[in-house]
């Protein structure tokens, strides 16, 4: 039997790495990559890419030394992401070219590079959007953008290159990951924001990376042959709820 070959991008830490060590405890083989140095603790099976998916040089190479250590590349997983809290008025050029080009132009870059393969031998594409891509959080209105643009992308990539390739997202929600540690320290409480964004999930936890990470592996699976173009939220509830709280009635 064929061990599937997938990429994951930025796998090195958080969300990615539990969606590369998912995809390797079920047999797969797997490839990574990351703007740094291959973490010390990566499983040894493990192909790692030091590369900058913003650049397009950069996922050609990550395609091909998929294709060279393992074969055909049958999944691919656009993980790696950059958050920014500022508001339109605060966002410089700099600010736009870091975010947009890894959350947005590297998840482009990433698709165009496998699609040509993926037409000739079938395959999948899962990337990671978020709940601030369907409502704004605020003073997130470059991450907010980048991640609606991932939602847009992948539903043009279901429409334009299926049925030989499918094609779809997870939007997690509050996942405890370090940039939602990040996120929670720019609050002015920082602990009273914390108490009040779990007690809006109904779920009555905030998301762990293994949860976006068993998604992912559904969506790359024979389980989930009949569904592309769509955009999971995995966010404990969060978003169905009325932000009226039922403390107050």
């Amino acid at each position: 039997m064929n061990r599937p070959v997938v990429i994951v991008t930025g796998g090195g830490r958080g969300i990615g790495r539990a969606i590369v060590e998912m995809f390797v405890a079920q047999g797969s083989q797997v490839v990574s990559c990351g703007r740094g140095a291959r973490p010390g603790d990566l499983a040894t099976e493990v192909e790692w890419v030091q590369a900058d998916v913003s650049r397009s040089a950069d996922a050609r190479h990550i395609l091909e030394r998929a294709e060279q250590r393992f074969g055909t590349v049958s999944v691919l997983v656009n993980n790696a992401g950059v958050q920014l809290e500022k508001s339109v008025l605060d966002t410089d050029d700099a600010d736009w070219d870091e975010v947009m080009g890894i959350n947005a132009r590297g998840t482009f870059n990433m698709c165009r590079a496998v699609l040509p393969g993926m037409l000739r031998n079938a395959g999948s594409i899962i990337n990671l959007g978020s709940i601030s891509g369907l409502a704004a959080d605020p003073n997130m209105a470059i991450y907010n953008a980048s991640k609606a643009f991932v939602h847009g992308l992948t539903r043009s990539i279901a429409v334009d290159h299926g049925p030989q390739v499918r094609c779809n997202a997870v939007c997690p929600g509050w996942i405890m990951t370090a940039m939602a540690e990040d996120a929670f320290a720019m609050a002015h409480d920082p602990v009273k924001a914390k108490a009040d964004a779990l007690a809006r999930h109904p779920a009555g936890r905030f998301g762990q990376p293994e949860d976006i990470a068993q998604t992912v592996l559904w969506l790359a699976s024979d389980a989930a042959r009949f569904v592309t173009g769509q955009c999971f939220v995995v966010d404990g509830g969060l978003t169905c709820a009325s932000p009226l709280q039922p403390r107050f009635f």
